[in-house]
């Protein structure tokens, strides 16, 4: 074979191998292309959340010096949570709940169950929040004295946890979840509470902001 053939032959291979690379090129922009459109016609709402109700066992708030400014936290809350899109499902891979006053948390993080909820499904939570002897700040623990002393007491549930949303057989990367449900719980003369033993149960059914 002459030098000229052999010329040829490595401009041939050269040629062919752009034209793979270009095909396959071409082929990753058209799969994105139409997956970002299919996404952008069926682009998620993010699900809803209620707090339905608040069941109170303990909520005292400790002064003495051993430890000081402590607060004991019990109760047991009602979520619903709705899947508002017609063709999309969510995968809650990991969601804690915990309560919190004035942006301290004052109790553990509940665990969720993982779970998928399916188009306009509503999935409903009644986990236990418990918090023993938490330390509060000096200036948290003024504004409960003054709170309780009032009579109502702003709690705010909170659900923090990482959701996946689920198109036909598509399933996307994380997002994160975040939830934040007022409690207004009042004491007292004012409680608008029902007495069930050592309970107090709050009908709150109250809409809760979301973040995706």
């Amino acid at each position: 074979m002459s030098e000229k053939d052999c010329g040829h032959s490595h401009d041939d291979r050269k040629k062919l191998v752009r034209l793979i690379l270009n095909a396959v090129g071409g082929l990753i922009i058209v799969v994105l292309l139409i997956i970002f459109l299919f996404w952008a016609i069926t682009r998620p709402s993010k699900p809803s959340f209620i707090l339905q109700d608040a069941t109170l066992y303990a909520f005292n708030l400790s002064t003495g010096p051993s430890p000081p400014n402590a607060l004991t936290t019990n109760l047991q809350v009602t979520i619903t949570t709705r899947n508002p899109n017609d063709k999309i499902g969510i995968y809650y891979q990991k969601a804690d709940v915990y309560a919190s006053y004035r942006n301290q948390q004052i109790s553990l993080a509940t665990l969720l169950p993982a779970t998928y909820q399916g188009h306009k499904d509503v999935i409903v939570w009644s986990p236990f929040l418990y918090g023993n002897s938490v330390p509060v700040s000096p200036f948290v623990a003024e504004s409960l004295g003054q709170d309780l002393n009032a009579g109502m007491v702003m709690v705010n549930i909170k659900v923090d946890g990482r959701i996946k949303w689920k198109v036909g057989t598509w399933i996307s990367g994380r997002y994160h979840l975040h939830v934040n449900c007022p409690a207004y719980i009042t004491f007292g003369d004012k409680s608008k509470g029902i007495a069930s033993g050592a309970s107090l149960k709050f009908q709150l059914v109250q809409s809760c902001s979301v973040d995706v």
